[in-house]
Parts: structure tokens; sequence; C-alpha cells
């Protein structure tokens, strides 16, 4: 097994913390998407090769687990290797480190597809490419992947976020950045829990918040800019303080879609920074807007 490689070091800058007074979800994302590139260009993989050979590796599928919250002007940096090598696909293995501290805050399993970046096929890995690859692998420890079943259709689903793809969204590979997915999956999070009463002035009043402590993503197609997206969403599961969304994009042009996101969230005590029960009002009418899956 090879040593972690440091892939990222930076800090939270206060213009990327949310209203819960936290590290905003998508630019974990914009972390983690650098920490990708870097392991990538470790292995030969990155811009320089995308550029002389079109080809290049999308992420497609992606599991982040937050175990200790990030605020304002927090130090931080990321260790990467490589923890599995298919055929045509590496998953890569992230951990987001409190440098002040040391403490684990965050790991992503990030699956990347070797792919020929202007039709998106599938080129599987030379020899050489697997060996650079098999050399960086790390044991891995992240949380275990739990699958939970999911609605079979669309079926009373609310309308969450709806927009437009910005060129300055773009990524290195001409598609939508991860972060800006996460970001249009934050805001659609917003419209989900609203209709069931932890609105915006609830929040506020009560010093409460929503705090994400899993996500899995799928990313199915790439976004282009101009491109106009729906976000459609459900809640699947509330319990006493816990919750679980299921957030699913679409291009409004086909109906097509391009990503989903199952996020898993608590309500959050705003001045303990801890878990708290939902109000019993609340929580019913949460159960009332469940799917069944």
């Amino acid at each position: 097994m090879s040593d972690w490689l440091e892939t990222y070091r930076g800090c939270v800058f206060r213009w990327e913390v949310d209203h819960n007074d936290h590290f905003t979800v998508g630019y974990y994302f914009a972390r983690f998407a650098d920490a990708g590139l870097a392991l990538l260009a470790a292995l030969g993989l990155g811009p320089a090769y995308m550029a002389r050979a079109g080809c290049g590796c999308v992420t497609t599928d992606g599991y982040a687990r937050y175990q200790r919250e990030l605020r304002a002007g927090d130090l931080l940096h990321v260790t990467s290797g490589v923890i599995g090598v298919e055929a045509d696909a590496l998953v890569l293995g992230h951990k987001l480190l409190d440098s002040g501290s040391g403490e684990l805050c965050t790991t992503f399993e990030q699956r990347v597809r070797h792919v020929e970046l202007a039709g998106r096929a599938a080129v599987p890995f030379t020899a050489a490419q697997r060996r650079a690859a098999e050399a960086r692998q790390v044991a891995w420890d992240g949380p275990p992947r739990e699958r939970r079943p999911r609605p079979r259709s669309l079926d009373g689903f609310r309308d969450t976020a709806r927009d437009t793809v910005k060129p300055w969204e773009l990524d290195l590979d001409g598609q939508s950045a991860l972060a800006h997915y996460i970001l249009r999956f934050s805001a659609s999070n917003g419209h989900a829990i609203a209709a069931f009463g932890l609105t915006p002035g609830y929040m506020r009043a009560e010093r409460r918040g929503f705090s994400t402590f899993e996500f899995q993503l799928e990313v199915l197609a790439p976004l282009r800019p101009g491109d106009l997206v729906r976000v459609r969403s459900a809640l699947l599961h509330v319990g006493g303080s816990s919750m679980r969304l299921l957030h699913v994009m679409a291009r409004e042009a086909d109906g097509g879609r391009v990503a989903t996101l199952e996020q898993l969230g608590v309500h959050l005590d705003m001045d303990a920074r801890r878990p708290t029960p939902l109000p019993d009002a609340v929580r019913d009418r949460a159960r009332a807007l469940l799917i069944p899956t």
C-alpha cells in the first residue's frame, strides 16, 4: 500500500460559510474536485494528459460523510489515494482534515470513469495507466456506504429548483463543475424542508438549522452552458431529528436525468451545535409528505 498524497491545502473563507454558520457543502466539493485533479495528475491523467490525449477522468459517483463541521477561518487540507482500480474507472479516496487540530472532518469516495472527452465513451486504461494507479493504492478505512431503497418513480416529488447552467460554472473537462451540482441541490433542499415547516423564518426565529451528514451523489450526464435544469425532491424518511431526502436533477429540454443526490441531515440547535428533536407539529407535517420507497 502507498502513502497518502496531500492534494489540497487551504482555508475556509468567510464568503464560503452558509446560513448554518459552517462551511457550505458545495465548497467541500470544490476542494474535493481540486484534490481529485491533483491525484489524477500524479497518476499521469491530469490536465496535460487531457489536452494531449482528448481523454480524461470524469466523476460519476460520490459518497461523502461529514463528521465534524468547519467554521469561517478554519485551516484544512486533503490527503488522497486510490482505493479501487477497474478496467475503465478508478475510485479515489479523500480525507479532509482540520489542519489546526488534525481531526478528520469529512471522507469522500469519488468514482471517476476514463472517457473520451468529446463523446463521453468509456476508454479502458492501458496497462501502464493501471500500474500507475495500483502503485498509488491506499488502505481505506472510511465509513461503510449503505444503499437504501428509493422510490420507483417521481410521483409526489416537488419542484425545488429551476435555473440555467452558466459559462463560468465549467470544469476543465467542459461540463458543470461538481460544486455547482451540489449548490443547486442545496437550494433544492431548502425548498424541500420548507414544505413541512423548516422555513428560513422558523430557522431564524428558533435558532435552528439543517446540518447535512451524508451525501450519495450520482452524475449521470454532463451539463453544458445554457442547459435549462430542473430539480425535484422528496422526503423519504423522518426521525426524531434526522431526515433523508432525494433530489433528482434533469434537463428541461428532454427530461433526461443528469444527477441525483441522496441527502441525510439533522435538525440543528445553532447554539449548542448539536442535533435537536423536531417539534411535534413539524414532524407530523413532514410525515404527511413522505414518499414511499
